[in-house]
């Protein structure tokens, strides 16, 4: 079997969960060929991408002119020509997103491609949608958080592309009651796979003989209640804990944390580490007593749906604090496999940091408990496993549907 992925952007830093899976797929003999829609802006990657085999086809717009559009289409029909008859289905969309599909189903043909799988239900799936319209080249999704909450999601677009998808999958059981309940989705037709993990690359420790290290890693941007957790630091701080605190990444925040941490004079106790490789990560994760995600749901809906750094930091033995923010609770669960404050509660959480670093054997509790929750379910291999099961039951035989469009 071969199978497109398309995204909106490859490689990018922030998505490993992406790479993982890939690679889940081409360890078990899946072909893949990527198809990205804009080139990386990423300054950093991570190691694993060095490890894809999947070559990359870009289908950039930049610059498109009218004649680029026009040559793309004669192009694909030469070998297509049932297309020009399929592009009344492309009424109404982004001129760019159906120059990109016409390039997708073009290179698709090419390199006989089965199924096609975009992440995320924005412009990636749009152009996995228009390209299987014009191809019959079937087409699944998976839907992540954003894609579902933001405010600037469009229900009918949406719900266009659960139409005429032959797979919907999303990472949490919290997601799929959500559009479930929110969609007309056959109940069969939607699948909770979580993000998987390469188990082995993230050997558990003993995190109750670790020094006071607090450590968080996301984006700088709203959802991740950073601001929140750099509050709870200064009240650590002011009743003398004993701690220290690393934030991992970047974004559009960047700046005011940096001045945040000046004011509440936590300079020294409160470090912005930037964008570091995923090895490093996993290092400064496992040195950690605890790790901190503090998610809650932005001013325009936008959430996590499930942070990977959750899963990661499980599988390291580092005890996590998070909130109740979208699937968290179905990993995080208060006393057993973590601890879980409300969100926008800095004092909720500094009180559980204090409440981990002050207490050894509850960390370790709580990281073996984690642990075996994530290598039961978060195996990429399996995760990976349950996601060609889609490819599959959408993709049984190689001949496309609209047999006249090949």
């Amino acid at each position: 079997m071969r199978v497109g992925y398309v995204l909106k952007r490859y490689p990018r830093y922030s998505e490993t969960f992406i790479v993982t899976e890939i690679l889940a797929h081409e360890a078990s003999g899946i072909e893949v060929e990527i198809f990205s829609l804009k080139p990386p802006d990423d300054a950093h990657f991570q190691d694993a991408i060095a490890r894809v085999k999947a070559p990359v086809h870009y289908l950039s717009t930049e610059g498109l002119k009218l004649v680029d559009f026009w040559e793309a289409l004669r192009t694909a029909s030469q070998a297509l020509p049932g297309i020009w008859n399929a592009l009344g289905t492309a009424r109404d969309q982004d001129v760019r997103e159906v120059y990109q599909a016409v390039q997708l189903t073009h290179i698709a043909y090419q390199k006989n491609i089965d199924h096609i799988h975009a992440h995320f239900a924005t412009s990636a799936t749009s152009v996995a949608r228009l390209s299987s319209l014009f191809s019959g080249v079937p087409y699944s999704f998976t839907a992540h958080a954003k894609d579902i909450f933001h405010e600037s999601v469009s229900s009918k677009d949406f719900q266009d592309k659960l139409d005429d998808a032959a797979g919907i999958v999303t990472v949490s059981e919290y997601n799929a009651s959500y559009l479930r309940e929110n969609y007309r989705i056959a109940a069969d037709n939607i699948r909770c796979i979580y993000n998987g993990l390469e188990i082995e690359r993230f050997p558990y420790s003993d995190s109750s003989v670790r020094p006071p290290l607090v450590i968080a890693v996301g984006r700088l941007v709203e959802k991740k209640g950073f601001a929140d957790l750099i509050e709870a630091c200064g009240l650590l701080d002011r009743r003398g804990c004993n701690f220290t605190c690393q934030i991992i990444g970047t974004g559009e925040l960047e700046d005011y944390f940096r001045a945040t941490i000046d004011s509440l004079g936590l300079k020294g106790k409160v470090t912005m580490i930037g964008a570091i490789p995923q090895f490093e990560v996993i290092q400064r994760v496992m040195r950690a007593a605890v790790l901190t995600a503090p998610c809650i749901v932005g001013t325009d809906g936008n959430r996590d749906g499930l942070p990977t750094v959750l899963i990661e930091a499980m599988a390291l033995g580092t005890p996590c604090i998070s909130t109740d923010v979208t699937g968290i609770p179905e990993v995080v669960q208060d006393g057993k496999t973590g601890l879980t404050v409300r969100q926008h509660d800095p004092a909720g959480l500094a009180a559980a940091i204090e409440r981990l670093l002050s207490d050894p054997p509850l960390r370790r509790e709580l990281g073996v408990r984690a642990r075996e929750m994530v290598e039961e379910k978060f195996n990429s291999r399996n995760n990976a496993e349950s996601l060609r099961s889609v490819f599959l039951a959408a993709a049984p035989v190689k001949i496309p549907v609209n047999q006249e469009a090949w």
